[in-house]
């Protein structure tokens, strides 16, 4: 379950609990349910999230009040109140399952990005504000104050493929058995739905999802990618269970087929957990160093380190870009203590215990630590502990969304608030999607792109020359800059500047853009495509 936010904070992220519930706004990252642990119970108006990740919550949870919720998308602002004055929250592409977002508080509390659970990549990275992304051998022009990171992988040492190529090292193990009558894909949690998609295109089969096995992984898949969905048993494709006691259980069938003498299926696992847990032999050890192909292991399984978690070289790189001047783990077990760039910049550096800082994380033992003095680093409990106290008193007064109009809403949901449609099946990521949620970010574009290349391993050197050369891309090419739009909850808008790279929006289908107006929302312009820009740069060299 995800840390408690400051006690000097209006608002919680991914936290559900007596003490959260008196912040005076609540957002929700994603939907997996361990960030939305004990929102049954506690879930207070207002939740910020994205209308994806809400119409999965409320699948998941029906006895919450959609009217509890208030919309944020990818690309979006909203200005809301807090108990020091105002504060933007913008939300950002986590690259981590559908609906996910990464948020970036900005006000009077200092500069806050929270990660929720996110892959990091330069495309995410470069997503956000230039203000607070650093070049090499040079730091930000504004440093964030605190970066709350998602750590699950922190200590995992290898080099992670990226998603796209992970899903075509799956499909290359699947080309490799043309005899498997079964495919058995163990790929039943919100973030695999991506893998489905490309076998089903791939291979021009459907995926047989059981139904009486896999109900929750069943109706979030016909809300995403519906098309892609069979229910004949008889179907090549089939998913399978990750728990419980997958081996056993892949043992038992290999051996069956083997004394039928049929074919033995073929039973792939898309996940990183098999390589970062302890290996039992030095053979099994061996094998999880190849991360570059799939990988079978004694029970017969196929694994693929396919990840939608950074790696501890992705965080370290992502940390000396955004060169933040704090990093609390979002993880239980704290270990953001344990990342270079955590004891390198933090805990000896004397800017990293300004008074805001002590003032918001109650930390005052090291504050007057020296450069060339021992430093007295403070335990994970400690930190958590101090950090997981709540506001002291509950606030009373109703909340302020827009500067300008200051009109005031209550606290209390909304009773008879219209109701926002879906319009038909909503969806993310296929390309003949009538309905999406999110605006396509240059992730997207870049992310599709990569698949067709042969890098199949994460280099730390070439990740920060591709960095570079996407950040001069973003500079150089002649892209209109046009205003991001701050939406309160009542529709009233107001505008504050910020560089956002835009083309036409009428590649978008009529329903999305008609659900939008319904909510009286402008409708958003996608991004360029990166292949687009790197064309045009290109061009303006030719005829330099």
């Amino acid at each position: 379950m995800p840390i408690e936010m400051p006690k000097g904070l209006p608002f919680s992220v991914d936290t559900w609990t007596p003490s959260s519930k008196m912040k005076m706004h609540h957002f929700l990252t994603h939907a997996h349910k361990d960030h939305a642990q004990g929102i049954a119970a506690h879930a207070s108006y207002p939740i910020y999230s994205t209308l994806l990740t809400k119409t999965l919550l409320l699948q998941y949870y029906p006895q919450l009040d959609e009217s509890m919720f208030v919309g944020i998308e990818i690309g979006q602002s909203l200005v809301l109140e807090g108990s020091d004055g105002d504060f933007v929250v913008s939300a950002f592409d986590a690259n981590h399952c559908p609906g996910a977002v990464m948020f970036l508080f900005e006000g009077n509390f200092g500069n806050i990005l929270h990660t929720g659970d996110s892959r990091l990549t330069p495309e995410c990275l470069l997503s956000l504000p230039d203000k607070y992304i650093g070049k090499k051998d040079k730091e930000p022009r504004c440093p964030l104050d605190y970066v709350f990171l998602d750590c699950t992988f922190g200590q995992f040492p290898l080099k992670m493929p990226s998603r796209h190529t992970a899903i075509r090292q799956i499909i290359n193990c699947i080309w490799k058995h043309p005899d498997a009558r079964t495919v058995y894909l163990t790929c039943d949690l919100l973030g695999h739905d991506e893998i489905l998609l490309e076998v089903s295109r791939t291979f021009g089969e459907k995926i047989y999802v059981d139904k009486s096995k896999h109900s929750e992984c069943l109706k979030s898949l016909e809300l995403i990618v519906p098309e892609i969905i069979s229910q004949d048993p008889s179907s090549r494709f089939q998913l399978f269970d990750g728990f419980p006691k997958l081996y056993e259980r892949a043992e038992t069938m290999l051996a069956e087929a083997r004394a039928n003498f049929r074919p033995e299926p073929l039973i792939i696992r898309p996940s990183s957990q098999w390589y970062a847990c302890d290996s039992v032999s030095d053979i099994e050890k061996q094998r999880k160093g190849r991360v570059d192909q799939a990988v079978r292991d004694l029970c017969g399984v196929w694994h693929v380190c396919y990840s939608i978690h950074s790696s501890k070289d992705e965080l370290e790189w992502a940390l000396h870009l955004l060169a933040p001047k704090w990093v609390i783990s979002t993880t239980p077990n704290c270990r953001a203590i344990e990342l270079d760039y955590v004891k390198k910049h933090c805990f000896n550096n004397r800017r990293a215990f300004s008074d805001s800082l002590q003032k918001l994380l109650d930390i005052s033992a090291v504050a007057s630590v020296g450069p060339d003095e021992p430093v007295n680093i403070l335990s994970c409990s400690n930190v958590v502990e101090n950090i997981a106290v709540s506001c002291v008193e509950t606030q009373s007064e109703p909340i302020v969304i827009s500067r300008h109009q200051r009109k005031r809403l209550s606290l209390s949901p909304p009773s008879k608030r219209p109701m926002v449609t879906l319009f038909g099946r909503a969806r993310l990521g296929p390309h003949n999607s009538s309905f999406q949620h999110e605006q396509p970010t240059s992730c997207d574009y870049a992310e599709r792109a990569s698949i067709e290349t042969e890098d199949v391993s994460f280099q730390k050197e070439a990740t920060e020359v591709e960095f570079e050369e996407l950040l001069e891309i973003k500079r150089e090419a002649d892209i209109e800059v046009t205003k991001c739009t701050c939406i309160d909850i009542n529709s009233e808008t107001q505008t504050f500047d910020a560089i956002s790279p835009i083309i036409s929006s009428n590649s978008y289908g009529e329903n999305l853009r008609k659900s939008y107006r319904s909510m009286n929302v402008p409708v958003p312009r996608r991004l360029p495509s990166l292949v687009r820009l790197v064309d045009a740069k290109n061009s303006a060299r030719k005829r330099i």
